[in-house]
């Protein structure tokens, strides 16, 4: 039985990843931060699946931030996968709190490979570094590969550059098996409700419902190259099975911008969403970036990886949780009315 220990399970790649590692006879160990309330609920089913065993999944308190207790875990579990997925996500929340997000997705890298080098697992262990299509940035050429050079413009997507650099580092100094994965947007319904794609399927289910009158939003005219989570969650467990570490961008070649994404969702709907949409510039990133399109043509080569989902079989996943969510949500609030 392999052993893996996963930074950021409680999130959403984080969640889908443990649900396939586990699918596939892992041991699987999380990492989460201490919080005086839950932010368990995308792994809470996990406990209760019948084909899960208890003795296969177990959570730890930890920290990104904490490097005694990275070396700690990495002594006393001795995984042979390490999946570092923890970070401060938002791009837009990176510009209100770049030190943070600095310290914790950037920093927190170094702290997990020297980590990996204290317990002295470098021969051992194999290490995924979850990278970003917002590295690229302000883009040098349409679509991005793996050769693109990067043009960040946001602290979140400064501080990946730094880890994915590091990532390489640690492979060409240490033999360590590290790789990368240049992941573009990636959604489900798991996705945090503060991101763009799930806060307008959300809202938009809430106000077929009748929860909700308006969607507030910034730029509309970004594109992204927009894929399912579930699916990449595949591609970067892949990347550890290579014989040899390298790094990969998984995307669908495909992209859309926000206002496409407004109108297939209102539209699965029956509704027209110039009627719900208004501007708010709280949600304009000080720093654009316009248009992100990735080519998996090596992924698809050297790890048989390939999206299944298209843009508007993605949003109608969605859209078709978001509208059970709404329709419990409208019958508690109708039960409290009685």
């Amino acid at each position: 039985m392999k052993k893996a220990l996963i930074t950021g399970i409680t999130g959403q790649d984080g969640s889908y990843l443990a649900e396939l590692l586990l699918d596939k006879g892992y041991e699987v160990h999380g990492i989460i931060r201490r919080s005086s309330s839950f932010n368990t609920e995308r792994i809470d089913h996990l406990y209760t699946d019948p084909h899960i065993s208890n003795s296969k999944f177990f959570l730890h308190y930890g920290d990104l931030a904490d490097p005694v207790n990275l070396v700690k875990l990495l002594y006393d579990l001795n995984p042979e996968e390490i999946y570092n997925l923890g970070a401060q996500s938002h791009v837009r929340v990176s510009f209100d709190i770049p030190e943070y997000t600095g310290d914790v997705t950037g920093v927190g890298t170094v702290r997990i490979l020297e980590a990996i080098r204290e317990a002295g697992m470098v021969k051992k262990a194999r290490f995924y570094q979850a990278a970003s299509s917002e590295m690229f940035g302000k883009v040098q050429e349409v679509p991005q590969t793996e050769t693109t050079p990067f043009w960040p413009r946001s602290p979140y997507a400064c501080a990946k550059v730094y880890s994915y650099w590091l990532t390489v580092n640690y492979r060409e100094s240490y033999n360590l098996h590290a790789s990368n994965g240049i992941l573009f947007n990636h959604e489900s319904p798991r996705r945090g409700e503060t991101f763009v794609t799930r806060k307008i399927t959300r809202a938009a289910t809430r106000i077929k419902m009748g929860l909700q009158d308006k969607l507030y939003l910034g730029n509309l005219d970004a594109k992204r190259d927009w894929g399912y989570a579930k699916e990449y969650c595949e591609g970067m467990w892949l990347m550890l099975q290579q014989d040899n570490p390298d790094d990969y961008v998984l995307a669908t070649n495909d992209t859309h911008s926000v206002k496409e994404f407004c109108e297939e969702t209102f539209a699965l709907l029956d509704m027209d969403y110039e009627e719900y949409i208004e501007y708010d510039k709280r949600y304009e990133r000080p720093a654009e970036v316009e248009l992100l399109i990735g080519d998996p043509a090596k992924a698809r080569k050297q790890l048989a990886w390939e999206p299944q989902t298209d843009f508007k079989g993605l949003i109608r996943i969605m859209v078709e949780a978001d509208l059970q969510l709404a329709k419990r949500e409208l019958a508690i609030k109708q039960a409290s009315i009685i």
